[in-house]
């Protein structure tokens, strides 16, 4: 639990940069509310001023001329604003909605682009989470900003009306004539009664706000409950660990930890139900006293007044009305103004998230466009650590590709072949040495330009639940032909011959009750067929195929060595049966290269690693 709240001015900071942030982007958005919420404070008034002036009317002379004006009056004004108010809703509708998905949105872009680097950080995914939590357990954080700002701007124009038509109450003389009651005419009385009455208003929305408190102090407590609830509650959603749950009952486990975190953070024994119960509940009744104390003393000097005649029965009405509205702008003033306090510490995270710095250098010239593909890429003395890290994942790899050719990377798990892929597509940059393409540190070459001369097929790919076509193309825009030859060359089309839609059908069937499931190798073609569309010089399958047998995988990469053409090709595998076809094979080894060469010369070597990893898998692959 923390000691203490954030101070005013780091509180005052963070709301507004995303308070800004939100206008940069939204301005309507944010206008649309803002203007709403300032005419609703206002409007009121109106009503209530006409209301005191036909009560006045009707308890005074009673000129019919003049009630109907004002009953006229009153009902225009009505109408106008009953008007107003339905268009600024509308607007302020159309232009809110999807608001969560436009905070969210501003997640989405931070992540694509930040440095990869950055993205693969555990860190980043843990800041992250809190975020997520925050705002989905009681709307925390960003989605909470302008919220604030709106009660802050209603609660400052509903002060400014309210005090426009309560200011004569306590400038309205009692006669002389009323005796005692002249009193109320005194300086010191009327200062004094200001002063209960600001110091009640004042109490009131503290309290509350010390309540809600307890939420922002406790929260590394409550983004932890939150996390866990979230991971255990959602267990079963996940389709591609249904079977683990339902063979190993890991239900029970959800079930466990479920209730444990409910006991000790949202239950009725937890920490924050001890607090409901204890202080936070204390507060909250304090506050609701006070508010009730406030009505009856505003109730007890108005009256006292209009019976000693400083004024009439409409007033009498207007000035409960108003300074009613004062005393709840007041109470709205103070408690906007908590909990965006509160809400600061939330926002922490967020900025924290948003403010992690991209340190790669982009570069400037632009890759050349080469029909004939001719890319020469050369590692040199390339090492590589992972941030955090003080081992090495590569040292000293050395090694130049030649255009047009196969390359196959093999070696045990944790070897360095996917660091080395990654380093390759410049998603890392090496620690120590350099990557040349056509002899220029890759390091040069504009970011987005260098990226699109790689398809890569990785390990962990993943497919959409949209249509075929634009998991082929990564757009809902697309050649179609196009699509179809690429799905044709993966060897997909046996079964795309089989789909009523074809290329428009829908995988799976997330959001189309029509769509298909696809088996493990289905989704293999399917990702290759989307690096073919890319068209891009250099190809790589990174263990696409990992799950299949080695015979099938061997049968895939033969097939898809036919098709890559005069593409260079990179082939990574930790199944060498796969890669015989390869005009080079180079072995990792503890982030190292510690052999190049054919097949034939690599598994002629009896004490290399090549001839060992060959004859540890014979079995499976030698007929």
């Amino acid at each position: 639990m923390s000691k203490k709240p954030m101070s005013w001015s780091e509180t005052i900071k963070l709301n507004n940069r995303a308070f800004s942030i939100f206008f940069k982007r939204y301005p309507q958005m944010v206008l649309s509310r803002i203007i709403s919420v300032v005419w609703n404070a206002l409007t009121p008034y109106v009503g209530i001023r006409l209301s005191a002036l036909v009560i006045d009317e009707l308890a005074g002379s009673r000129d019919t001329g003049r009630l109907r004006f004002l009953v006229l009056l009153t009902l225009v004004s009505a109408a106008v604003i009953a008007l107003m108010s339905a268009l600024l809703n509308k607007w302020k509708e159309v232009q809110n909605s999807g608001d969560w998905w436009k905070v969210n949105h501003l997640f989405f872009e931070k992540l694509l682009d930040m440095d990869y680097v950055s993205r693969d950080e555990s860190k980043t995914a843990e800041l992250l989470s809190i975020i997520r939590q925050n705002q989905s357990g009681v709307g925390w954080g960003l989605h909470k900003v302008i919220k604030g700002y709106e009660e802050l701007c209603s609660s400052v124009f509903t002060l400014v009306g309210g005090i426009a038509l309560t200011v004569f109450l306590f400038v309205s003389r009692v006669p002389e004539s009323a005796g005692a009651y002249t009193v109320l005419n005194n300086p010191l009385f009327i200062v004094l009664m200001i002063a209960v009455m600001l110091m009640i208003t004042y109490v009131a929305p503290v309290l509350s706000n010390k309540a809600d408190s307890y939420w922002a102090l406790n929260v590394k407590f409550l983004n932890r409950s939150n996390r866990l609830y979230s991971f255990f509650g959602s267990l079963g959603y996940h389709r591609e660990i249904a079977t683990d749950v339902r063979m190993y009952r890991q239900d029970r486990i959800c079930k466990n930890n479920n209730q444990e975190n409910r006991e000790n953070s949202f239950g009725s024994k937890g920490l924050m139900a001890k607090c409901g119960r204890g202080p936070m509940g204390l507060y909250n009744a304090a506050s609701a006293a006070v508010s009730v104390i406030f009505t009856g003393v505003v109730y007890t000097f108005v009256c006292l007044k209009a019976w000693a005649g400083a004024f009439g029965l409409g007033a009498v009405s207007q000035y409960v009305a108003s300074i009613t509205k004062v005393s709840g702008g007041m109470s709205a003033l103070i408690s906007a103004l908590g909990g965006m306090r509160n809400n600061a510490a939330f926002l922490v995270p967020v900025f924290e998230f948003l403010d992690i710095p991209n340190n790669m250098y982009q570069g400037s010239l632009s890759v050349e466009k080469r029909r004939d593909r001719k890319y020469e890429v050369e590692f040199r003395n390339v090492s590589f650590k992972y941030p955090g890290s003080e081992n090495y994942a590569l040292r000293n790899v050395n090694m130049k590709f030649e255009i047009g050719r196969r390359l196959a990377v093999v070696g045990m798990n944790g070897s360095g072949k996917t660091t080395f892929i990654k380093l390759l597509c410049r998603l890392y940059d090496p620690t120590e040495g350099e990557i040349l393409l056509n002899g220029i540190d890759i390091r040069k070459y504009n970011y987005a330009e260098y990226m699109m001369i790689f398809s890569v097929v990785f390990q962990d790919f993943r497919l959409f639940a949209l249509k075929l076509g634009e998991n082929v193309a990564c757009n809902t825009a697309y050649d179609r032909e196009q699509v179809m030859d690429s799905l044709k060359k993966s060897g997909f089309s046996e079964r795309l011959s089989e789909l009523q839609d074809g290329v428009e059908t829908y995988l799976y069937k997330d959001y189309d009750s029509n769509g298909v499931n696809i088996s493990g190798g289905e989704a293999q073609k399917i990702a290759i067929a989307r690096a073919l569309y890319k068209d891009a010089p250099f190809i790589i399958l990174d263990e696409p195929t990992a799950a299949l047998d080695p015979i099938a995988e061997a049968e895939i990469y033969s097939k898809f060595n036919d098709i890559a053409g005069d593409k260079t090709a990179i082939y990574i595998s930790h199944r060498l049966s796969s890669c015989k076809f390869c005009d080079m094979i180079v072995v990792f080894h503890d982030g190292a290269i510690i052999q190049q060469g054919t097949h034939d010369s690599l598994v002629a070597d009896e004490n290399g690693k090549y001839y060992e990893l060959w004859h540890a898998q014979a079995q499976y692959y030698t007929e």
